[in-house]
């Protein structure tokens, strides 16, 4: 009988974690390290909000204590929308990811100008739109993380990533602007650089000699091994430390990846 106790305790103690457990919100969660967070922060009894333009794939991952909504991070007030749909089922968002991006490779002289006006839009005002959202609420709570996901070209030029590497420059920018507006307030703003990881972000670039360019590059240096999994525990793990800790940028690579 004691043992039925026990374990009936164990299990109210479990309850009442994951009723603990705060608000998580990740935009282009559908794929890549989106999906692979979402199912990481589900795990550990997260309740998620989880943001891209394909219904179907988020709905797939079957996660519990889960709203998804089609939204493109570019449409504040549908993001906006979704945010308070999910804070009033959960309660506030204390970790916004601005994960969903575009990556459309091609050459200055020669890229359609709509492309750089895309990833402009996505990669750079789709962060700000989702900062904006969260951050008068977490100023006021005195607590609340951002993770920006910027990228290795956020931080060094790479040929045929002209327009793209400005955006990612943009979201470094950004993010320590963030963090310099909000440090007072204790809220955190981090930014992870991921190098070359097999996602269908490459599958963006119309350019096919571009491509297959990219992946021959990709092979050279051995930048094969690394997964979206390593990107999202690396950025869960960023999450799950004290408050007081920030790790303001991350860089991370393949072991092989020397560029």
């Amino acid at each position: 009988m004691s043992g039925i106790l026990e374990l009936d305790s164990l299990t109210q103690r479990i309850n009442q974690m994951n009723m603990e457990r705060k608000l998580v919100v990740i935009t282009g969660a559908s794929s890549g390290f989106g999906r692979e967070m979402a199912k990481l922060f589900a795990e550990a009894g997260h309740p998620l909000l989880l943001l891209a333009r394909r219904l179907e794939k988020m709905e797939a991952l079957e996660l519990p204590h889960t709203v998804c909504r089609k939204v493109d991070v570019t449409d504040r007030v549908g993001f906006e929308a979704a945010v308070l749909e999910a804070e009033a089922e959960f309660g506030p968002t204390d970790l916004l990811v601005n994960n969903a991006g575009v990556m459309m490779l091609g050459d200055i002289a020669s890229q359609n100008p709509q492309e750089w006006k895309l990833m402009m839009d996505v990669n750079v005002l789709g962060v700000l739109n989702g900062m904006q959202i969260v951050m008068p609420g977490m100023k006021e709570r005195k607590t609340g993380t951002i993770i920006n996901v910027a990228s290795i070209a956020g931080l060094q030029p790479f040929a045929n990533h002209g327009a793209y590497c400005a955006s990612k420059y943009g979201v470094v920018g950004l993010s320590q602007v963030a963090r310099a507006e909000l440090a007072a307030h204790n809220v955190r703003v981090l930014h992870i650089c991921p190098g070359a990881v097999e996602t269908e972000l490459l599958g963006h670039t119309t350019d096919s000699n571009i491509i297959k360019g990219y992946n021959e590059w990709k092979e050279s240096v051995g930048a094969t091994n690394i997964t979206a999994l390593d990107v999202a525990r690396t950025i869960q793990f960023a999450y799950e430390l004290p408050q007081s800790v920030s790790l303001r940028e991350i860089v991370i690579a393949d072991t092989q990846q020397d560029a």
